[in-house]
């Protein structure tokens, strides 16, 4: 699907420049749920736009030039009419739900100074990173997190896009998150993340060896539910700014974006740190609210299963009785999502 509900599936072809000077190249765009895909003619992903973050960087020009953000140095050209109508359409709806960026600067100029002045006693550093989380809209969070994708694409290479795989994906989610205003974007990468990770923004990163080494869904679901239980526990923007520190938290408290060069470093220790362990008690009742055995995924995670006892000794519905996640299609295709 796409971020239009009357395409099932939108392509058009253009020219691609990674950098400025660089030669342009001749690729397929085709545009996703939440993300642009740069393909060449090898069928080979050259890069990912979140839908979220567009520019147009000529409007009311032919051919439009687009970029995947406003200080990025790539561009995207294309003459064909239907493409461009597309993502100026998912450019107004974003921009509809984005607030305006006077106001938002005005607003957190406005909460800035008030909590600067009730802390002149008292300088609590945490308690404004804190709060300048919760104020955060969503889509600032989510070009935040597109920022920091960009990152983890430079550390361990561009996101796994076969289409099969991401539609198998998309199902997953759905079936796993029923209940969530948006679903979690999830990004399987050949390398990287030990296991699973999380970024802010709804982003969950789950490495290329938790679909293909595993004989059922139910292991990818519960990789899945404990990044998600994660974020819900512990903010990652919240995360993120502590890792930030104060200048930068203040700079997106008045502006409403992070400095330059801010996020450099941190994907690399996202990848980096293995996941937090959860106590059962949080995950149990995402198992069983989804009708999955908590078993398969207490073994992935320990193999002798002494660590993860409580998941398989509490196992709401048990290894033989869970429903069915996925077709066994679907499941083939999530398991070659990298290609292999």
């Amino acid at each position: 699907m796409t971020a239009l509900q009357e395409f099932e599936r939108l392509e058009a072809s253009g020219l691609y420049t990674p950098e400025p000077g660089a030669q342009r190249r001749d690729v397929i765009l085709t545009l996703g749920d939440a993300t642009l895909t740069v393909f060449d003619h090898r069928s080979d992903a050259l890069s990912h736009w979140s839908l979220a973050a567009i520019e147009r960087v000529n409007p009311g020009k032919r051919p439009a030039l687009f970029s995947p953000g406003e200080d990025a140095a790539e561009r995207i050209e294309t003459s064909d009419e239907t493409m461009i109508r597309a993502l100026e359409r998912v450019r107004k709806s974003v921009a509809r739900t984005r607030p305006h960026p006077g106001r938002l600067r005005a607003r957190l100029v406005f909460a800035a100074l008030a909590v600067l002045a009730a802390l002149a006693l008292l300088w609590l550093p945490g308690a404004l990173t804190r709060y300048t989380a919760s104020v955060v809209p969503a889509p600032t969070r989510a070009a935040i997190g597109a920022a920091l994708m960009e990152q983890v694409a430079r550390l361990s290479g561009p996101s796994c896009s076969e289409p099969a795989g991401q539609a198998a994906l998309r199902t997953l989610a759905g079936r796993l998150f029923p209940d969530t205003p948006a679903l979690p974007s999830i990004h399987v990468l050949r390398s990287g993340a030990p296991g699973a990770a999380h970024l802010p923004g709804g982003i969950i990163l789950l490495n290329q060896s938790v679909v293909e080494d595993h004989e059922r869904p139910a292991v990818v679901a519960g990789y899945l539910f404990a990044e998600a239980e994660a974020a819900r526990r512990a903010d990652p923007l919240l995360e993120l700014l502590d890792y930030v520190g104060l200048r930068a938290t203040l700079t997106l408290m008045t502006t409403g974006a992070l400095p330059a060069g801010a996020l450099e470093g941190y994907a690399e220790t996202t990848l980096a740190s293995p996941p937090k362990p959860l106590p059962p008690a949080a995950l149990l009742p995402r198992f069983a609210a989804a009708g999955i055995s908590s078993t398969p995924y207490a073994y992935a995670v320990d193999i002798t299963g002494e660590s993860t006892l409580a998941l398989i000794e509490a196992d709401p519905v048990g290894p033989n009785r869970s429903v069915p996640l996925l077709t066994d299609a679907q499941w083939v295709a999530l398991q070659g999502i990298c290609g292999g």
